[in-house]
């Protein structure tokens, strides 16, 4: 991981936090301490990937960069300004392609929801957090999540809240084929 470095017109690409130290302390208004370079290091070795900037004086800050960039050129033309964080794409897409997988049979389905209901006290109605959960015949995931909105659509004030099938409000789990 490199470090890009900014401050007006004076710009640099340096592997470490120490080159970076090294360039900023080259820089007389900047005003270098052993704080500043304690914290240039931690900012280097953490998992932290958003540009980072530290005011010099009022209005007038330079900005660090973490990049996978080789070379000033490659990080100019946006190449390599943040690295592709594979593991969590890969999760968004097989959420979505487990869900749409065609696989027949008994699913186990648990949906989070708001569900209105009428507080007998005052006659006036409330969201809960209701929790359901159903096995059923299904043709994939999102089959499973269509049936059980379905069922509560009709069994619960129209005025709940279902989340998405998407979303972190609904899990299912694939329990066999049927006979």
């Amino acid at each position: 991981m490199n470090l890009y470095i900014r401050y007006f017109d004076k710009e640099a690409l340096v592997s470490d936090a120490d080159g970076a130290i090294d360039f900023l302390s080259d820089i007389p208004e900047i005003g270098l301490d052993e704080d500043l370079a304690e914290d240039i290091r931690e900012y280097a070795a953490s998992d932290v990937f958003y540009p980072k900037r530290y005011k010099v004086r009022p209005r007038v800050y330079f900005i660090i960069i973490k990049t996978t960039a080789k070379s000033m050129l490659e990080f100019k033309e946006k190449k390599a300004v943040r690295p592709v964080d594979e593991e969590r794409r890969d999760s968004s897409i097989s959420v979505v392609t487990k869900l749409n997988e065609e696989v027949p049979g008994w699913y186990e389905g648990e949906l989070d929801f708001k569900r209105v209901v009428m507080i007998p006290a005052t006659g006036k109605h409330e969201y809960r957090d209701t929790h359901f959960a159903v096995q059923c015949k299904a043709m994939s995931g999102q089959d499973c999540y269509d049936r059980i909105v379905d069922y509560l659509r009709s069994h619960v004030d129209s005025r709940s809240q279902f989340p998405s099938a998407k979303g972190k409000n609904f899990h299912f789990k694939y329990l066999g084929m049927w006979k």
